[in-house]
């Protein structure tokens, strides 16, 4: 779900679903949308609500209050009653933003519009087609395939000549290959893929999914040690041959510490980066736990506070010499020696390995990766012909023709003017009863023309014909959604009315308390005894490599030595012999500040994984009121909370809402 309208969705506390009804937007074009017939009310349907006037019926709300309350009894009373109260307060909100006419906004119309294209999408395929696509990848995902290529660029828009002279280069590559010619060394000659002159072609292992369609399905339907023939992509035409395939290795759950180096850092920088990995790995080989390590010395700041987990990973997701080291770990809880990759020095842990999940497990995953795939085009195609069957697609190719070669060079120009073809109109096809004539493909040809060089008007035409008919399938399809698919029109309505919800509440609340800092100053002085600090510590953490470090420590701090020459002169020899934090500290934000007698003054020791730590006690601050700064994330959601009430009690009273108790009351009843 969009992240605006999640929001939206959040804060009424429940979610926009069925119940929306169609509403009066005649100047909202993309709203103007036919009352799907399960939408429509049933005669004997009774009222249960009426809110600013518009009726809720029992059944309307029955069906949102169970699918967003599925664990929910019939006899829940409390639960209805509540969830009663969130659904008057959204309605009501709504009626405000109708009031104010924010349904009427061309900014309200054209985010819909946006919304109705990504919500149409899946719609508008042929889901046979893409089921079976499903099932192809997950059992390609079975097998990882290790192959090399060779590439000759060749756009897709280029000259049917240029596209055959880079076909022709790419056989004779392909006829040196076969008569036995090194497939590294004419990949280092030939390939323009930049990266062959590195590796020789070598893309090391992959699976389904990872490449472009008709590079993957030639990679798998090519046998170890053969040479495909030439494959078309959109980045030109490949030879790939395939090395070896394997079952696949799965997936891997591991956690890392890294030490980050760039490879433009000088050498002192990377001298001691090696020292530092080396140095953690030797502590690992101690005995030292490797969360404890993470957590203190990784530089990935994403992971090492959660001990240095990664998510999981198969083939291809890493950089290879990442992937090869943990997938080289042979049992969980095994850890590698430090490993460089182009990131910096590793030292990786397997925490657990799986096998590919099971189809189920994997389908959603592998159905959202095909609708960004270049094979979502077979759904596409496979749709279109369907829509033509349905609604008697009928072609006039003579006028289509004649049309064509009527083009002068305008069109290849970039220049081309529409006007032209009102000279002679004549219908080139029919769909579901409509004439499409040769005026709209003119002002299609108009949209979509740039300036080409090499190629006539009359090639370009015909290849935009077929994205002409497309185009105007699908468009078809789509105008008809609502109609046929009674769940599309109810998620159109939840999305116009998450729209309207978002925009008014963002002005009402949200953005209004951030704005507004007087009336945000104001609420803080009449509630800042609600934002107390307890009793603090302000003291200095001081966690020395062992006994030795900490008793040097201790002097010189006795020798009122600054903490920064306290590090500078103990971590001379290494970088971890100790590590100085300071700061406030309450309760429960640091585990030997809870350990330590609060006194001012030094600490006792405390020895604790495999290191010894002490604490400098400043002063005990006694409890105050935070100051706006320090709880200004605090303070302002309580001010919105604030706002919220203040603004749905002046909508109660704005707005009339009536509940027919006798059939609420059927709700609960056992």
């Amino acid at each position: 779900m969009d992240k605006k309208l999640l929001c939206a969705v959040l804060m009424t506390g429940m979610f926009l679903n069925a119940w929306a009804q169609p509403k009066n937007q005649k100047n909202t074009k993309a709203a103007k949308t036919e009352v799907a017939p399960s939408e429509k009310s049933a005669a004997n349907d009774p009222v249960l609500v009426t809110i600013a006037g518009m009726p809720v019926t029992k059944s309307e709300f029955e069906r949102v209050y169970y699918k967003n309350n599925n664990k929910a009894t019939a006899d829940d009373e409390k639960s209805i009653r509540d969830y009663m109260e969130l659904f008057i307060n959204y309605k009501l909100k709504v009626k405000e933003a109708e009031a104010l006419k924010m349904d009427t906004s061309k900014a309200f119309t054209d985010e819909l519009i946006g919304y109705r294209k990504q919500l149409a999408q899946p719609y508008l395929t042929d889901q046979n087609v893409n089921d079976n696509l499903i099932r192809e990848a997950y059992d390609r995902l079975q097998k990882d395939v290790r192959a090399s290529h060779i590439l000759i660029k060749v756009s897709q828009d280029t000259l049917p000549k240029d596209t055959l002279a880079a076909y022709n280069r790419i056989m004779k590559i392909r006829e040196r290959l076969i008569k036995g010619a090194d497939f590294a060394k004419m990949a280092r000659d030939s390939s323009e893929d930049p990266s062959a002159k590195e590796n020789g072609g070598d893309l090391g292992y992959f699976t389904g999914l990872q490449m472009v369609y008709p590079f993957e399905t030639a990679a798998y339907n090519t046998k170890p040690g053969q040479i495909s023939m030439p494959v078309r992509t959109r980045f030109g035409y490949h030879l790939i041959k395939v090395a070896d395939v394997r079952p696949a290795v799965g997936e891997i759950h591991t956690a890392h510490i890294m030490i980050r180096v760039n490879a433009n850092d000088p050498d002192s920088v990377k001298n001691e980066a090696k020292r530092k990995i080396f140095e953690i790995y030797n502590k690992l080989k101690s005995g030292e736990k490797f969360e404890d390590l993470a957590k203190q010395y990784s530089d990935d700041k994403g992971t090492a506070m959660n001990g240095g987990v990664l998510p999981w990973f198969g083939t291809g997701k890493m950089v290879p010499e990442f992937e090869k080291a943990a997938f080289a770990l042979s049992k969980d809880g095994d850890y590698t020696e430090p490993v460089q990759t182009p990131y910096g020095w590793h030292i990786i842990k397997r925490l657990e390995k799986r096998g590919i999940p099971s189809f189920e497990d994997k389908k959603n995953e592998i159905k959202n990766q095909i609708m960004r795939d270049s094979r979502s085009e077979l759904g596409k195609a496979s749709l279109v012909a369907r829509i033509k069957n349905e609604n008697g697609f009928k072609e006039n190719i003579a006028a289509k023709d004649e049309f064509i070669k009527s083009l002068d060079s305008t069109l290849a120009n970039g220049t081309f003017n529409d006007s032209v073809a009102l000279k002679k109109i004549k219908t080139i096809f029919t769909l579901g009863g409509k004439n499409y004539t040769t005026f709209d493909f003119a002002q299609f040809l108009a949209k979509h023309q740039t300036k080409r060089t090499g190629i006539s008007s009359q090639a370009i035409a015909h290849s935009q014909y077929e994205h002409f008919v497309e185009d105007v399938c699908i468009s078809h399809e789509e105008s008809q959604l609502d109609r046929k698919y009674p769940e599309f029109h109810s998620l159109m309505n939840e999305y116009g009315d998450g729209i309207l919800l978002f925009d008014l509440t963002d002005k009402m609340v949200w953005s209004k308390a951030v704005k507004d800092t007087t009336g945000l100053e104001n609420f803080y002085d009449k509630n800042k005894n609600n934002y107390m600090w307890g009793e603090r510590l302000d003291a200095v953490i001081y966690t020395c490599k062992n006994a030795d470090v900490a008793s040097q420590a201790r002097k010189l701090i006795k020798k009122k030595k600054s903490d920064s020459e306290i590090a500078a002169t103990l971590n001379k020899d290494s970088s971890l012999n100790i590590n100085i934090k300071d700061g406030k500290f309450s309760k429960g934000d640091n585990e030997y500040i809870d350990e330590i007698a609060w006194v001012p003054g030094l600490s006792n020791d405390i020895s604790k994984n495999n290191q010894v730590v002490f604490v400098k006690v400043n002063a005990i601050l006694a409890p105050q009121a935070k100051k706006l700064d320090e709880a200004r994330g605090l303070i302002t959601a309580d001010y919105q909370n604030f706002l919220e009430k203040t603004w749905i009690n002046e909508l109660r009273s704005k707005y009339s809402f009536k509940v027919n108790e006798d059939v609420l009351k059927t709700l609960f009843q056992k």
